[in-house]
């Protein structure tokens, strides 16, 4: 199963239920709600889909989110060049 982890260390803030992070290696803006920005603040360390869909389960309860959910979410983060696979 693919690891994934941020690329790098990125300015991120968090505003009310909305997080910001400045890659400014490529100087791009990426915003995430209040999941997307749960699960990225878990990415510092090594995370699969499993682990963060589980994750995300037991902190928002209330909320389903299906690993197709957590793995089309990763892709996004990818493309923006702020995560990479794990070695």
């Amino acid at each position: 199963m693919a690891r994934y982890v941020q690329k790098s260390s990125y300015e991120t803030t968090h505003l009310d239920n909305e997080w910001i992070i400045l890659n400014t290696e490529e100087y791009t803006v990426t915003t995430l709600n209040d999941v997307g920005g749960f699960c990225w603040s878990l990415l510092k360390e090594e995370q699969t889909s499993e682990s963060l869909t589980q994750a995300v389960g037991r902190e928002y309860q209330a909320t389903e989110v299906s690993e197709r959910e957590i793995e089309e979410f990763l892709s996004h983060l990818m493309e923006c060049g702020l995560v990479k696979y794990a070695v």
